[in-house]
């Protein structure tokens, strides 16, 4: 994968007929993760850990951080929060895929200074299966 740029990088949560991007961000990521089984025992040879693979939970965290800049994504963002519920999320990442499933909007920061603009930072967590479809 070639140097891409950041701005290409988006991040779009369905409103219930069509995906919305996220409009005003200026940061995103997403962190894969999965927690390991631990099946170390007695006889373990050199007493190193052991983990069963593939029996983990695995999990994705979105994250972003920018201005509000757009009415409705700015809306469909606070209502979703507010009313907790799952929205679909994709991720669309330039030269590498798209990552789409269930997510949970878990954290919703809003900061201002006296002579700034106000920023809001978000953080959303999956809630079920992702796909992946690569570009």
């Amino acid at each position: 994968m070639a140097a891409q740029k950041g701005k290409d990088l988006l991040l779009k949560i369905h409103d219930g007929t069509g995906f919305a991007t996220v409009a005003g961000l200026r940061s995103r990521q997403i962190a894969f993760n999965t927690e390991p089984v631990d099946v170390t025992h007695a006889e373990s040879a050199g007493r190193w850990r052991e983990l069963l693979a593939g029996a983990g939970v695995k999990r994705a965290s979105l994250a972003g951080s920018g201005i509000f800049k757009d009415a409705a994504s700015d809306a469909l963002i606070r209502q979703s929060f507010f009313d907790g519920i799952l929205r679909t999320a994709q991720l669309v990442v330039p030269d590498f895929g798209t990552i789409e499933g269930p997510f949970q909007i878990t954290s919703l920061e809003i900061a201002a200074e006296h002579d700034r603009e106000v920023t809001f930072d978000i953080a959303l967590e999956s809630a079920g299966e992702l796909s992946f479809v690569a570009l």
